[in-house]
């Protein structure tokens, strides 16, 4: 049975149990209504029949039956009563409205009349109830000499529950009437509310949806038009972070960034976009929800990216690495096809010339590097990129202020990744301006490193100053190569590590990033983080 017959069937039921309790009531009232009544009455005919003066005087005589049978018909037509008698002392009936009775003992009970009070109540007579009264017969010289009897038998069930409220069957059919099209109207309503289906299906299909949402890894968060959330997975509730009830709270208290925030509250429809919580870098789709046509909120589902930009970082520096290769080869076969020539115009004293400066030059940007950078793969990365920006004409420029020692193999790693995608971009950033130079530092400040990285090209326009490290990230295949990602994986490595990156404008113009996370010293020359 759908839930609508259900809510059809129990309304029914707690209708007709309504009539039945008003049908009780109603027929309890009827029944004091007639005991008070015709009990008042029966005493009334039996109080005049025992003052009859021939009923006091004949009561005792012989031939009393015959002499006080008019008295006897008399009560019963004045009172529409049952049963009118008359009885001796000891309760023998003497005359009756009903022959039969002559000379059998009248039934007393409760009576108080063997007291000489009069007495009225109910009296269960061969089976039958009836209302009775009884009065004294009191002689002229003051003795009870016998008494009389008034008694009328209750009506039916049904001509009491009718009595005295002839439009009570008419009331109790208009309001039976109305509750069942009232019950029928409500359970149309249910029908259409719940698609027809009934609270076994309904309670099915809830703790499907339950277990669908919380066993999928996605996050998956409602949110309704108040901004509170209605519905949070596992998925979500790990990827965001949020512990403790959150179901019922607004967004907007939510220990959650701003971005991820506006995220969750928006109702537009949104697809792809990227925040980063935390340590995660999290790709959100957001759509409207709605029902009869009237929007109930919104709905966001989110996947974990942490491990493909973890995988991009690697792209990227293999990447930025085969470009710098790249650049070096260029840069090599150029100056193999000048020796070559100098050689085939045996120019050898210009040969020995360009090879020694060549070989200073290389000596000195090698002892430069090696003397403020101890660790090998950052100290290679910056000889490389220097060739890379060489062939952009772009000159790079290693402070002198640079100090950092041997580092951990993992940390050292994320360095290269965060100083190559820094310099990229500062290459890029000065290609065809005048001057064009970058500037790298890289030093140990106490239990942190810092990585900083100026350019001098045009800076960041400030309005997108606070959404480069977001808004820069593409899910696209064609970004793989490096643009578009660089940013948002210094700030993922910055994150994980408890440091930050920050932006700043020097006065000369340009942009400076600065890159900062903690270290932890083990052994002298080697620094894990």
């Amino acid at each position: 049975m759908t839930l609508a017959g259900q809510v059809l069937v129990l309304q029914l039921v707690v209708m007709l149990v309504v009539l039945v309790v008003v049908g009780m009531i109603s027929l309890r009232q009827s029944t004091t209504a007639f005991e008070e009544q015709r009990g008042s009455a029966m005493r009334s005919v039996a109080e005049y029949i025992a003052n009859v003066s021939v009923v006091r005087t004949e009561l005792t005589e012989p031939g009393a039956t015959r002499a006080l049978a008019p008295m006897v018909d008399r009560g019963l037509q004045l009172s529409g009563a049952t049963v009118v008698a008359i009885a001796d002392v000891d309760g023998t009936v003497i005359a009756s409205s009903d022959p039969s009775q002559v000379g059998s003992q009248v039934q007393i009970d409760e009576s108080e009349i063997d007291d000489g009070r009069g007495w009225s109540g109910d009296q269960t007579i061969d089976g039958e109830r009836f209302v009775v009264a009884h009065a004294p017969v009191i002689a002229d010289d003051g003795n009870q000499i016998g008494f009389t009897v008034a008694a009328q038998e209750y009506p039916r069930l049904w001509d009491r529950l009718t009595d005295g409220t002839t439009d009570l069957a008419l009331f109790l059919g208009i309001g039976a009437l109305a509750g069942g099209l009232g019950t029928w109207w409500v359970s149309r309503v249910l029908k259409r509310r719940t698609r027809g289906l009934g609270s076994d299906e309904i309670a099915t299909l809830a703790d499907h949806r339950e277990a669908l949402l919380h066993s999928i890894g996605e996050g998956v968060v409602a949110v309704d038009t108040d901004g509170r959330v209605t519905l949070l997975n596992d998925g979500a509730r790990t990827l965001l972070g949020l512990r403790g009830d959150v179901v019922g709270r607004r967004v907007a208290s939510l220990d959650l960034p701003a971005d991820v925030r506006a995220l969750l509250s928006d109702h537009d429809d949104a697809h792809d976009e990227v925040v980063v919580v935390g340590d995660r870098v999290l790709v959100a789709n957001r759509r409207s929800a709605r029902s009869q046509g009237r929007g109930i909120g919104s709905v966001t589902s989110m996947r974990d990216r942490t491990e493909l930009v973890s995988l991009r970082n690697q792209l990227s520096s293999n990447l930025s690495i085969s470009d710098t290769l790249r650049a070096q080869t260029h840069e090599f076969a150029n100056r193999l096809h000048t020796i070559s020539g100098l050689v085939e115009l045996e120019e050898y004293d210009e040969l020995s010339q360009l090879l020694g400066s060549l070989t200073r030059e290389r000596a000195d940007l090698d002892a430069n590097i090696r003397d403020h950078v101890a660790d090998p793969a950052v100290a290679a990365l910056v000889v490389a990129k220097s060739s890379a920006a060489q062939e952009a004409a772009v000159r790079l420029v290693l402070d002198d202020a640079s100090r950092l020692p041997e580092l951990d193999r993992e940390l050292s790693a994320d360095l290269t990744t965060v100083i190559g995608n820094l310099v990229d971009n500062a290459i890029d950033a000065c290609r065809g301006h005048d001057p064009a130079e970058v500037v790298v530092r890289v030093a140990r400040r106490g239990d942190d490193v810092e990585v900083v990285v100026t350019d001098s090209g045009p800076g960041v326009a400030p309005e997108l100053r606070d959404s480069i490290f977001v808004r820069g990230f593409s899910t696209k295949p064609e970004v793989l190569g490096g643009r578009g990602i660089g940013l948002p994986l210094v700030r993922l490595i910055a994150a994980r590590r408890g440091g930050a990156v920050v932006l700043t404008h020097p006065t000369g113009g340009g942009a400076r990033f600065t890159f900062t996370v903690p270290l932890l010293t083990s052994t002298p020359g080697q620094v894990l983080a």
